[in-house]
Protein backbone atom coordinates (compact mmCIF):
# COMPACT_ATOMS: atom_id res chain seq x y z
CA UNK A 1 0.00 0.00 0.00
CA UNK A 2 1.30 2.92 -1.07
CA UNK A 3 2.08 6.14 1.93
CA UNK A 4 1.26 8.80 -0.79
CA UNK A 5 -2.81 9.04 -1.60
CA UNK A 6 -4.49 9.04 -4.99
CA UNK A 7 -6.54 12.45 -5.12
CA UNK A 8 -9.26 13.54 -7.84
CA UNK A 9 -10.04 17.01 -8.52
CA UNK A 10 -13.43 16.86 -6.36
CA UNK A 11 -10.68 15.94 -3.26
CA UNK A 12 -7.67 19.22 -3.88
CA UNK A 13 -9.58 21.46 -1.50
CA UNK A 14 -9.66 19.88 1.05
CA UNK A 15 -6.68 17.25 0.90
CA UNK A 16 -4.29 20.03 -0.18
CA UNK A 17 -5.85 23.69 -0.24
CA UNK A 18 -7.41 23.49 3.35
CA UNK A 19 -4.75 20.77 5.07
CA UNK A 20 -3.68 21.87 8.24
CA UNK A 21 0.10 20.00 7.51
CA UNK A 22 2.27 20.94 4.18
CA UNK A 23 1.24 19.55 1.08
CA UNK A 24 3.31 17.88 -1.64
CA UNK A 25 1.71 17.06 -4.76
CA UNK A 26 2.89 14.76 -7.33
CA UNK A 27 1.58 15.38 -10.91
CA UNK A 28 2.39 12.21 -12.55
CA UNK A 29 1.16 10.09 -15.47
CA UNK A 30 1.37 6.21 -15.92
CA UNK A 31 3.34 6.43 -18.78
CA UNK A 32 5.99 8.27 -17.93
CA UNK A 33 9.27 6.68 -17.18
CA UNK A 34 10.72 9.22 -14.52
CA UNK A 35 7.45 9.66 -12.54
CA UNK A 36 7.72 5.38 -12.33
CA UNK A 37 11.48 5.93 -10.78
CA UNK A 38 10.32 8.77 -8.53
CA UNK A 39 6.91 6.79 -7.17
CA UNK A 40 9.02 4.79 -4.52
CA UNK A 41 10.82 7.54 -3.56
CA UNK A 42 8.00 9.78 -2.68
CA UNK A 43 6.28 6.61 -0.93
CA UNK A 44 9.07 6.40 1.14
CA UNK A 45 9.72 10.18 2.15
CA UNK A 46 5.90 9.59 2.95
CA UNK A 47 6.49 7.43 5.67
CA UNK A 48 9.27 9.27 6.97
CA UNK A 49 7.47 12.38 7.43
CA UNK A 50 4.26 10.88 8.25
CA UNK A 51 2.58 13.69 10.44
CA UNK A 52 4.65 16.39 9.22
CA UNK A 53 4.05 16.24 5.35
CA UNK A 54 1.32 14.83 3.71
CA UNK A 55 2.07 13.65 0.04
CA UNK A 56 -0.36 13.20 -2.46
CA UNK A 57 -0.78 12.22 -6.29
CA UNK A 58 -2.59 13.80 -9.29
CA UNK A 59 -2.58 11.84 -12.31
CA UNK A 60 -2.08 14.54 -15.14
CA UNK A 61 -4.09 12.60 -17.26
CA UNK A 62 -7.84 11.53 -15.67
CA UNK A 63 -6.81 15.28 -13.66
CA UNK A 64 -6.49 17.74 -17.07
CA UNK A 65 -8.28 20.86 -15.13
CA UNK A 66 -5.65 20.67 -12.37
CA UNK A 67 -2.93 20.27 -14.50
CA UNK A 68 -3.76 23.52 -16.50
CA UNK A 69 -4.51 25.48 -13.38
CA UNK A 70 -1.13 24.06 -11.72
CA UNK A 71 0.50 24.81 -15.32
CA UNK A 72 1.83 21.54 -15.17
CA UNK A 73 4.02 21.42 -18.15
CA UNK A 74 6.30 18.35 -17.93
CA UNK A 75 6.09 15.01 -15.47
CA UNK A 76 6.81 14.52 -13.27
CA UNK A 77 5.78 18.08 -11.44
CA UNK A 78 5.93 18.47 -7.91
CA UNK A 79 4.05 21.19 -6.25
CA UNK A 80 5.23 22.28 -2.43
CA UNK A 81 1.99 23.51 -0.82
CA UNK A 82 2.18 25.41 2.71
CA UNK A 83 -0.79 26.98 4.35
CA UNK A 84 -3.02 26.50 0.54
CA UNK A 85 -0.07 28.17 -1.48
CA UNK A 86 2.45 26.55 -3.42
CA UNK A 87 5.55 27.14 -1.81
CA UNK A 88 7.98 25.47 -4.42
CA UNK A 89 7.92 23.59 -7.56
CA UNK A 90 10.21 20.70 -8.74
CA UNK A 91 10.26 19.37 -12.01
CA UNK A 92 11.63 16.66 -13.03
CA UNK A 93 13.90 14.66 -11.09
CA UNK A 94 16.08 15.63 -8.08
CA UNK A 95 19.10 13.49 -6.23
CA UNK A 96 17.05 12.42 -3.28
CA UNK A 97 19.05 14.21 -0.74
CA UNK A 98 18.40 17.57 -2.18
CA UNK A 99 14.55 16.70 -2.23
CA UNK A 100 14.84 15.41 1.28
CA UNK A 101 16.06 18.94 2.20
CA UNK A 102 13.37 21.20 0.25
CA UNK A 103 10.82 18.56 2.04
CA UNK A 104 12.64 19.49 5.33
CA UNK A 105 12.21 23.13 4.30
CA UNK A 106 8.70 23.01 4.19
CA UNK A 107 8.07 21.12 6.79
CA UNK A 108 10.04 23.90 8.97
CA UNK A 109 7.22 26.34 8.44
CA UNK A 110 4.41 24.16 9.38
CA UNK A 111 3.32 23.70 13.02
CA UNK A 112 4.93 21.40 15.32
CA UNK A 113 2.97 18.05 15.69
CA UNK A 114 2.48 16.88 19.67
CA UNK A 115 4.92 14.21 20.43
CA UNK A 116 3.44 10.79 21.29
Amino acid sequence: MSNAKQIHESQFQNEVVTSSVPVVVDFYATWCPPCQVLAPVLDRLAGDFEGRVKFVKVNVDEEPVLAAEYEIRGVPTLKLFRDGRVRDTIVGLLPPQSLVSKIESLAEGAPARAAG
